[in-house]
């Protein structure tokens, strides 16, 4: 072979290869392109979270139940005019100012607790989580003192929520719609629109949602329910095709806004951290359980604190995990052996510091990272149990109602 003949041949196999691999190229953002808009990604992740979230603030609205005046309504410290002052220069959102009335508190305290109970049951999860936020929100907006770090998640996920299809799985529209027996016009749904419809036009039209942002946000949602309804109901393929591409998209850009949030309050909380000469020297978690305020076991806290190497190790443990976790993440091993360090840490705190819900926010939030074969194990085992519980109680039952058969004795053993 001449020459030029040799170089034609490498030309063309480099021509080749530049083709294959621009194949393979398109081929992966084909996959991915098809992977974020044919369906909506981590179903069983969305699902923890709502789930987490929902029964975090459910639990934290009835322990402060007793003292809810006091804590977010007219017999707070916080006044209604510093609170109303306050708002009005930062721009939060709190039904609460609305009005200073104590029915008017009550009305919403108990609204937030009805919204997140809809919410962990997965009842019409649309309508509740736009609920569930406004109760979060108002609560928390109504008197910023109260709160922590937990209460700062609660408040980012609750206005995620409402933008992520939380309700495939574990929910009771889940249930509703693989059962078959969903009506096609969905009239509870339709007066559930309606009733939130004419409540916002009427807090529009009274002047209590002045603010133009929120007021676009909750007219957007509504009309976007709304226009769902109308394509389920008499849309034809192509725009229902397009209407669940839309939704899919907006859910995983979520989860990745979620994800994101996970990564970047672990990253700056580790990194801030490595700065501290407490933490430097790690004695950093000897101070915080000495402190009365957050020591609800002081024996168990002297113990542990009385171990100098068990006081290093989790303040240098502590740093190590937060910090390694967003790195952690190129890895699934390594990501699932540091979720569940920090699970069993938050738990600690949720016990030895006496910070329950800042705990289960927390875990709340690390639920978004846990494999789905886990939650699929945990799905099987949940089922096998209730199916075990049924049967019991069936066979329970049975024994109860069986009739009772009378012994017939023979007729010499009569006589004695």
């Amino acid at each position: 072979m001449t020459v030029p003949a040799q170089r034609s041949a490498t030309a063309a196999e480099a021509d080749d290869e530049r083709q294959g691999l621009g194949a393979r190229f398109d081929a992966w953002i084909g996959r991915g392109i098809g992977n974020v808009t044919r369906r909506a990604l981590g179903p069983y992740q969305t699902a923890m979270v709502r789930i987490g979230f929902a029964t975090t603030m459910l639990l934290f609205l009835l322990r402060e139940w007793p003292n809810r005046r006091e804590l977010y309504g007219p017999d707070s410290p916080w006044g209604f005019d510093l609170a109303t002052r306050f708002v009005d220069n930062n721009g939060a959102f709190t039904v609460l100012l609305w009005s200073d009335s104590t029915l008017w508190f009550e009305f919403v305290y108990h609204l937030a607790i009805a919204a997140a109970v809809g919410l962990l049951l997965g009842w019409r999860t649309r309508a509740m989580s736009v609920l569930f936020m406004i109760g979060v929100l108002s609560v928390q907006n109504r008197s910023i003192f109260m709160g922590d770090g937990g209460d700062n998640v609660i408040h980012l996920m609750a206005m995620y929520l409402v933008l992520v299809r939380c309700g495939q799985v574990w929910s009771l529209d889940a249930r509703r719609r693989a059962s078959g027996r969903e009506h096609p016009a969905d009239p509870v749904g339709i007066v559930l629109w309606a009733v939130l419809g004419l409540t916002l036009v009427g807090v529009v039209v009274g002047g209590k949602l002045a603010s133009p942002v929120w007021s676009l946000f909750f007219a957007g949602l509504w009309l976007a329910h709304g226009f769902w309804w109308l394509v389920r109901r008499h849309g034809g393929g192509e725009a229902r095709i397009v209407s669940d591409i839309i939704a899919n998209l907006v859910h995983n850009a979520t989860l990745l806004v979620i994800m994101a949030e996970v990564c970047i309050i672990y990253g700056t909380a580790g990194w801030y951290k490595i700065q501290g000469t407490r933490w430097q020297d790690g004695t950093a978690a000897y101070y915080p359980m000495h402190l009365d305020y957050f020591n609800p076991w002081p024996e168990l806290t002297e113990f542990l604190s009385g171990s100098g190497l068990l006081v290093l190790a989790m303040s240098y443990g502590t740093v190590f995990v937060q910090v390694a976790f967003v790195f952690a993440l190129l890895n699934r091993r390594a990501k699932n052996v540091l979720l569940v360090i920090m699970i069993a840490e938050h738990l600690g705190i949720a016990v030895l510091m006496g910070l329950p819900f800042f705990s289960l926010a927390m875990i709340a939030m690390d639920s978004v990272f846990l494999p789905t074969v886990f939650l699929l194990w945990v799905e099987r085992r949940v089922r096998a149990l209730r199916a075990r519980t049924r049967d019991r109680r069936r066979d329970e039952t049975a024994a109860v109602e069986a009739p009772v058969v009378e012994e017939r004795r023979p007729e010499w053993a009569r006589d004695g």
